[in-house]
């Protein structure tokens, strides 16, 4: 919204014409057509408390509402204009009428008094002036007084003059002295006209007396008394005071204050007290009311001579008046998307004092979305900030503040409330991330399963929620085929009885949407699981209870108590307690002979097993789940009891004769001979292929060794020094060195038969070398060259001779072998 401020129009009216005359057309002045007029909903808006015109939105005409009466409405001010302005919407615009009020002589004048009584000594000098009272007349220009008048006499003439501000009074003028003795009272008619066509007057009566001779009058000490005062003092606050002198004795020289000729105003607003000359306040002094007042005062001494002089009381502006703040346009609802620099108020602030304590400021309370900001003539707008948000704040109440700049300063303040209006600028948000909900199988179709709640918010429309299905599959089948939604509470049903075995859980996302413009929705994941109800009876793994040809388990006899025959092997669809298997002997041959395991199903004996026993035994053993209700499921079991497992295979029908028995065991036996015999045959000759592997590879390892250009097989060493050129043969040992791959570090690790590991140490003189084999680093160069990098295998001789010192490991200064003085044990190289 943008504010267009356009120049004042100036239009004139006569005063007390009739309610509904025309004042003028705006449409020129406006520059829209009619149309336009109305449809931007064209209004005035007074600047005073009473609307005094109207506008016809349908011609464009300006009419007098109420009659207006100029002297009401003004008084004595000059101009009289009324202000009224013209808003206009879309865009806003406003428009300062001025319309002046123009006086037609609709009033007389009129004297305060029908009568003046003048008290004038005899000899009075000639061109004597004597003030006379002003004529009032309501009416302005023109139409106001312009002139006075004298009836005939051959004493008295008329001077009339002019004061500062143009209006006009007349002073009696003395032409001819008085004479008692002739003329003891004379009687004269002044009249006051006015320049109205056609012309009023008002008149009034001045009765002379004539007094006797007083030869002196009174003297003021200056003609004008100039004061200035403060608005609204207090009563009998004294103002100035006037004092004057006669030379006279006795009652010729005493004298008496009075206002001559004072208007309403002065007399009701001052007051005068006749014998000290003290001029005090007798009322409220208001600046704005009036600046300026004018009075004179006569002095009149006992011998009835009087001197007048002028007092002019100038009123000084006091900061009494509040600032007025006028709301002009306001703009409410406000859409929350409303843009920044949007115009949410226009208003006015007015003060009717003057100078500083006329300006004023305007301010709005903090922390608000709003700002102020000023044009000419004291109009504000509002403006937007920043971003309005009415899921925070739906409205605000607004204090706009003015303060004038006067001492000490005023302030005035006036509320307006902006709500907020709704834009669907929130998605709906689900009360949890994702949704769980349980379902017991077997259920009934178009059970309800739980709901969804999501919260928007928005208001009204805006948050009104539409749940839906979004499309999708759950194996083969969509998901529509098992659950929906109520689209208004979000209840969600199944659709068709579910089995826990079949589906155990399926998911389907649920989308809320609101019915703003343009929509908007979210969408959230519901998880639904199936619960197992205890619907199916354990079912019978072993021994199967459908076979043609049902097995029968055998028992030697003799067998001791806890002998193990079988075990029953179930199983349970269901799961969780549902499928917590128990197994139970229902029905027994022979009670006491057999017992079934409660948790494993085993079935075993519980006594030893005699000759006296049946032969063929029948078991009946019940399986129970532990769900609600309890299903259970029973196994037939046959075992028939023998004299041992060489024993053929039994039919169950006759004991078998003791030929049939004998024959089957001898043939049992010899399969078993068979199997065993084979079975050591495979383990001997994997034995004698590994044996020959280990002593083919020992072998390639000695003609490497020996074969070793740096390293002799066999050196002899002397008991007191290292050298290998010298000394008898010591004894030999046999030692196995194994170098792994990469490894150039010198440790050595025995391996048998206590595993130790020796690492290379510096060279020490006063350890024995004798006895010891050179472990030389061509020797395992050569082994890893010729084996590999992953192990080197070297056999060493080492002297037979007897050692006298203990195992040990050192260096030969001289070569740098590595020399090994231990027993004869295997060593590791790594």
């Amino acid at each position: 919204m943008c504010l267009s401020m356009c120049e004042s129009i100036h239009y004139s009216v006569l005063e007390e014409k009739k309610s509904g005359s025309l004042v003028a057309n705006v449409l020129k002045d406006l520059k829209v057509d009619v149309k336009e007029l109305s449809a931007r909903g064209a209004r005035f808006v007074s600047k005073s408390s009473k609307q005094y015109f109207e506008l016809d939105p349908h011609s464009g005409n300006m009419v007098i509402k109420d009659k207006i009466d100029r002297e009401v409405l003004c008084g004595q001010t000059d101009t009289c204009l009324l202000l009224t302005e013209i808003v206009l919407e879309n865009p806003l615009q406003l428009h300062r009428i001025e319309v002046q009020i123009e006086d037609v002589n609709d009033n007389s004048p009129k004297f305060s008094k029908n009568e003046f009584i003048f008290e004038i000594p005899e000899h009075t000098p000639t061109n004597t002036q004597f003030p006379l009272e002003r004529a009032q007349d309501l009416d302005k220009g023109e139409n106001a007084v312009q002139n006075y008048t004298l009836s005939p006499n051959e004493h008295f003439r008329l001077d009339v003059q002019s004061q500062s501000d143009g209006r006009k009074y007349a002073e009696l003028v003395l032409e001819k002295p008085l004479d008692r003795e002739v003329d003891s009272q004379l009687f004269l008619i002044l009249s006051a006209v006015d320049g109205g066509k056609p012309k009023r007057t008002g008149t009034a009566q001045i009765i002379i007396d004539v007094l006797d001779i007083n030869d002196n009058f009174p003297q003021f000490g200056q003609s004008v008394y100039h004061i200035k005062l403060k608005e609204n003092r207090m009563l009998d606050t004294l103002v100035t005071k006037v004092e004057a002198s006669d030379k006279d004795i006795g009652s010729n020289a005493q004298i008496t204050y009075s206002f001559s000729q004072a208007p309403e105003n002065v007399l009701r607003l001052f007051k005068l007290h006749k014998d000290t000359g003290d001029l005090t306040v007798a009322g409220k002094i208001d600046y704005e009311e009036n600046s300026h007042y004018e009075m004179n005062i006569r002095a009149m001494d006992g011998g009835g001579f009087s001197a007048y002089c002028k007092v002019i009381v100038e009123v000084d502006d006091e900061n009494d008046n509040g600032p007025e703040v006028t709301i002009s346009s306001i703009k409410s609802p406000l859409s929350e998307d409303s843009p920044p620099d949007t115009v949410v108020a226009l208003f006015t602030v007015t003060d009717q004092d003057s100078g500083e304590n006329g300006r004023t400021a305007c301010t709005i309370n903090t922390n608000l979305p709003f700002v102020l900001k000023g044009t000419e003539n004291n109009y504000y707008q509002l403006l937007i900030q920043r971003p309005l948000d009415r899921e925070k704040i739906s409205g605000y109440n607004i204090t706009i503040t003015a303060t004038d700049r006067g001492s000490p300063r005023l302030t005035s303040t006036r509320i307006i409330n902006v709500q907020i209006s709704d834009v669907n600028d929130n998605p709906p948000v689900f009360q949890m991330s994702s949704y769980e909900m349980h379902l017991w199988e077997n259920n009934i179709p178009g059970l309800l399963i739980g709901s969804v709640r999501a919260i928007d918010l928005d208001m009204e429309q805006n948050a009104k929620m539409t749940y839906s299905l979004l499309p999708g599959k759950m194996g083969d089948s969509p998901a529509s085929s098992y659950i929906s939604i109520n689209s208004e509470t979000g209840n969600l049903y199944v659709l068709q009885s579910l089995d826990y075995e079949e589906i155990k859980e399926f998911q389907a996302t649920v989308r809320a949407s609101d019915s703003g413009s343009p929509p908007l929705s979210s969408e959230v994941n519901v998880r639904v699981l199936i619960v197992d109800e205890n619907d199916n009876a354990p079912f019978i793994l072993y021994p199967l209870q459908n076979s043609t040809s049902p097995s029968n388990d055998l028992v030697p006899r003799g067998s001791e108590a806890g002998y193990l025959v079988t075990k029953v092997v179930a199983v349970d669809r269901d799961t969780g307690q549902n499928s917590w298997l128990s197994y139970e002997l229902l029905k027994s041959t022979e009670p006491g002979l057999f017992m079934v395991g409660a948790q494993n199903g085993e079935v075993k004996t519980m006594r030893p097993v005699n000759k006296r026993d049946t032969f063929k035994q029948k078991l009946v053993v019940v399986v129970r789940d532990h769900g609600q209700p309890v299903q259970s499921t029973s196994a037939t079991l046959t075992i028939l009891l023998v004299e041992g497992f060489s024993d053929p295979y039994m039919k169950t029908i006759d004991p078998p004769k003791d030929e049939i028995v004998e024959e089957e065991d001898r043939s049992l036996t010899m399969y078993l001979i068979i199997c065993l015999a084979a079975i050591s045959f495979i383990f001997l000759l994997s034995l004698v292929v590994f044996i020959g592997i280990k002593i083919q590879k020992h072998r390639k390892m000695i003609e490497e060794y020996n074969s070793a250009p740096n390293f002799p097989a066999g050196s002899n060493f002397q008991d007191n020094h290292v050298d290998s050129s010298t000394g008898p043969p010591s004894q030999a040992y046999n030692y196995e060195v194994c170098l792994a791959g990469g490894s150039l570090n010198s440790e050595f690790r025995f391996l048998r038969p206590l595993f130790p590991v020796f690492s290379v140490e510096p060279p020490n003189p006063h350890m024995n070398p004798r006895n010891a084999t050179v472990c030389s680093q061509e020797l395992f160069s050569h082994a890893e060259e010729n084996l590999g990098t992953s192990q080197a295998r070297a056999s060493v001789s080492e002297d037979s001779a007897p050692r006298s010192g203990g195992p040990g490991c050192t260096v030969n200064q001289a070569t740098g072998a590595i020399v090994n003085s231990g027993q004869n044990d295997w060593l590791s190289y790594q």
